[in-house]
Parts: structure tokens; sequence; C-alpha cells
């Protein structure tokens, strides 16, 4: 997330310096000169700053340390928001006090540290279903929904582990649309610099599955949402430099998820909205963090811009087809992967756990959500056929089943209709019709071209059967050495196409299971 401010930098004229506890981090060799410092490290980064000649300014976009920042500019008496304010915005705990406070709405909410009882925040909270966070983290790790005692006490254990100070902290759910909104702040005054409407799925986890600019609500929603963002920048003390927000709009009007004093990751701040309006936030961050004033913004082009992310069911990564075609698609501006051979991937609990991200252009909102789903959908990930994790998944292994009957991870064809459930139940596992052949079909399953589904990507049943066809060459038919009956369509609307190509890779293998 730091790529586009070491560029923007550099191309003002400046020297870059670049801290990280990484010495392979992602854009070492782009910067003038790399200091390896942890960024939780507030001492050793104000040391190394202050060896720094002729410092002009600090900065940081899409990360959790905006309070390092501001501990080394308030130390240095460069220019910044106090160390104490960028506190506030960094815990969640001090934010929503401090918003409270203000008069600033918030869901209702209740913290404590690992020796607490988290029934008792939740009966202090008064409402359920709960959220649960780590006070101190971000991209949606250790943050859950739970609807119940038992999901409860899972919960605070998994943020309680996911938070540096041992803290968490149980808030009222909040139902309504999601807004991400990045502004600049100048002597108090807030002058936005984009709307987001965010894709927030797979419940009871929040996965931010892409975003889209600007937003597709209308100034009556909106305006309500900007003015409590507004609100809650100026109860934090961001007087001079970046604010980030997760908004949310419910029955009961806005409320503040979260206010950061930063710019936004997720590919917003540096890709989103420069794409759909042509300016660059962080140039404009970067001259207030230097004590430059900004230039004034020009006229914004108007097009819109989506973000969308490729996922994976557990396992370890044999290959991934189809980066390149993806990146020469209509519309598409760019194409990251983050997941690569040999890697292993889950299937995503929080925002960190995603295999990569498509950014495209388009003039609707409309047309950029249609540009960036459809390079999405087409980026295979091939996982390794005799992997444990994908196996169990495929199973059922370890599934969660909520007080609803839901099932965690949700199914990749979820809610087939009981004539097709019937049809499955009726076919064979597989068929072997000869013994020295090798080539391998798949029985078809009467009722499932009816069938509306569509896979966590938007991909139709037909759509995946063909993305199994094109990794593995087998499609439906009868006329094979062996044929695959349930034993490939269980694993595929489990898995979606990533589970069908498992199943015959493994049928290859010899697995008759």
């Amino acid at each position: 997330m730091q790529g586009p401010a070491i560029r923007i930098a550099k191309a003002k004229g400046y020297r870059v310096y670049a801290a990280d506890a990484d010495p392979n981090a992602t854009h070492v060799g782009s910067v003038d000169e790399f200091l390896r410092v942890d960024l939780k490290d507030k001492e050793g980064l104000a040391t190394a700053a202050e060896g720094i000649p002729d410092l002009a300014g600090v900065f940081t976009a899409g990360t959790d340390f905006s309070a390092s920042v501001a501990y080394v500019a308030e130390r240095l008496g460069l220019p910044g928001i106090p160390y104490e304010a960028a506190l506030d915005a960094s815990d969640k705990a001090r934010m929503r006090s401090r918003l409270r406070a203000a008069g600033v709405p918030v869901p209702d909410y209740a913290f404590g540290g690992s020796e607490d009882d988290p029934v008792a925040l939740a009966e202090a909270v008064g409402s359920w279903p709960v959220v649960v966070k780590p006070v101190d983290n971000m991209g949606g790790r250790g943050c859950r929904l739970a609807r119940s005692v038992s999901e409860l006490r899972d919960a605070w254990a998994d943020a309680v582990s996911h938070s540096r100070t041992g803290r968490a902290i149980v808030e009222a759910y909040l139902d309504g649309p999601e807004f991400s909104i990045d502004a600049i702040v100048r002597d108090g005054i807030v002058s936005l610099r984009g709307v987001a409407d965010r894709v927030v799925v797979f419940e009871p986890y929040f996965v931010e599955m892409g975003h889209t600019m600007p937003t597709a609500y209308g100034e009556e929603v909106t305006g309500e949402v900007v003015a409590v963002f507004e609100a809650g920048v100026a109860a934090l003390g961001i007087r001079n430099g970046a604010a980030k927000g997760d908004m949310k709009y419910t029955r009961r009007g806005a409320f503040v998820g979260e206010i950061a004093a930063r710019l936004s990751g997720g590919y917003m701040s540096g890709w989103t909205y420069p794409y759909s309006s042509g300016l660059e936030p962080t140039a404009e961050a970067i001259d207030i963090a230097c004590g430059v004033v900004p230039a004034e913004p020009g006229t914004p082009l108007g097009l819109s811009c989506s973000e969308r992310a490729w996922i994976s069911i557990p396992g370890r990564v044999a290959e991934i087809r189809g980066l390149a075609a993806a990146e020469a698609m209509p519309g598409v501006r760019h194409v990251f992967p983050r997941a690569s051979a040999g890697d292993r991937v889950v299937f995503p609990s929080n925002n960190v756990q995603k295999c990569g991200n498509v950014i495209a252009v388009g003039g609707s909102v409309a047309e950029a959500d249609a540009y960036a789903e459809a390079a999405a959908r087409s980026i295979l990930i091939r996982l390794e056929p005799d992997d444990a994790a994908t196996a169990d998944f495929l199973r059922g292994n370890g599934s969660l089943l909520g007080p609803d009957g839901s099932v965690w991870p949700p199914l990749a064809f979820g809610g087939v209709s009981a004539m097709t459930e019937s049809s499955l139940h009726k076919l064979p596992g597989m068929v072997r019709l000869n013994e020295t052949g090798g080539s391998v079909l798949i029985a078809p399953l009467r009722g499932i071209e009816a069938e509306s589904a569509r896979d966590w990507q938007g991909r139709s049943i037909s759509e995946a059967l063909e993305a199994v066809a094109e990794l593995t060459g087998a499609r439906i038919g009868l006329d094979g050495d062996l044929v695959l009956g349930s034993c490939f369509w269980r694993a595929f609307l489990r898995g979606g196409y990533q589970g069908g190509a498992w199943a015959v890779e493994r049928a290859r293998l010899g697995d008759r299971g």
C-alpha cells in the first residue's frame, strides 16, 4: 500500500526513506534508503528518523501504524496530528469512548481484557447479535459476529488473541450498508476524497470482497454518513493530515464503524479513487505531512472504479492460471496476486487471507463492477490434490454450524433443489469402465442445469464446470474409462470449480473415496 506514496514523494523531489521489520518488503528496492526497524518500535523509528538530515515529514497510508507516525512527527517537531489523537484513532476502545463523549453516533459497546467475562460485557451492551473485535488490529482479523453465548466465547478468545494488548471490544451489530471514506484534513477542514460502497460477506466474519467508487447511494444517505464522519474526525482531533472512515447506515441513521488517522488501504486511496477521479489524495496528504499547502485539486473525471478480490478453498497452490489474460480484459487496470504456486491458502475469514485483487474502470458503477468481477472470476487456482487441508474442507471436517443452521465456510453452491439432491443421492461415487484406460469424465447430474446458484465469486454452475474442464480436461459424459459420480458432485457443490478439479485429480491418482 506504500507504493503510490513512494512514487509520488519521489516525483515531488524528495529523498524517500522507508522503514519495515522485513528486509524483503515489497517496495524496498524502490526507495532511496531502507531502514530495518519494526513499525511497532516507535522509539526505534524516532531514533532512525533523527539520523535523517533535513527530514521534511513522516507518512503512512493503509497501515495500522499511524500512531507510530504521529509519535515520530511529534518528537521531531514535524507536521502531523498529536500522538494522543493518533492513539485515539488506533485503539477502538479509546475511539468509541472519545466519539461517544462528543455525541458522535457509535454502536453500544463494552470492552475488556482476556481476564474479563465476555458474557457480562454482552449483557452491558444489551442486545444480540454482537460483534467482537480486537481493539488494536486491522483488516478484519479477529473480528466476528456472535449470535449466542457459545459463539461469543469463541469470538472473544479469537479477538483477544489478535490484540497486541490482549484487549477486545463487544458492540451491538449494526445492520445496513457499509461505506469507506477518504478525506484530506487541513486546519480542521475536512475535504472528501471519495465515498465507496463496500462488499462485505461470509458471516459470521466480515470479509471485504471489494469496493466500488463512487457510491451508488443518493445524497439522503451519503449526506448523513459524511456528516457523522466529519463530526468523528473533529472529535478525534484530526486537524492536519488524512482521515479514513468505515461507516454504517442503518434504520436509525449513520454510525461510525472506525475512523483512522491516515488514508485508506484496500487499494482505495492509491488506486480506485485516483482512477475514478483523476486526483491523487496521496499527493495532498504528503504535502500536509511535510508542511506544504496542497495545490487545489482539479475537476474529477467522473469515472467509476471497482476493486474485487479472488479467493480459494484451503490447500497448497499448485498453479494459478489467467493472470495475464485478466489484466488484458476490458476495463482492467491492475491485477494484484497475493498468492502464488507453493503458498498455503485458506478460505478467508479476514481481509488479509484473500488471494488477489483486480482493479477495473468503467463509465458507470455497473460497468466497472462487471469488468472487475469478470476478471476476478477468470483467474483460476489449482490446488495440490494430496493436501490434507483441501480434503478436510471438501469433506466438511471442521465446518461450523450456526444456530440458524448455516454452515461456515459456506457451500460454493448452496441451496440446490430437493430434486437435484435426490438425483445426487442416487449417483454412484464413481464407475470404472475400462481398467486399462485413463480418460476421466463426469456423470451428468439430473436437474443441475436448471439450478441458479452461483459460487462465492459469482460463477454459474456451467461457468464453474468450464473451469474444471480448463484445469483438468474432464467434462460431462459417460464414455470415459473412469466416470465420476457423486464423489465429483459433492466436492464441486462444496468447493466450486476447485473442489471439482480436486476430485478429478484425486481419481486420477487412484483415490476411490
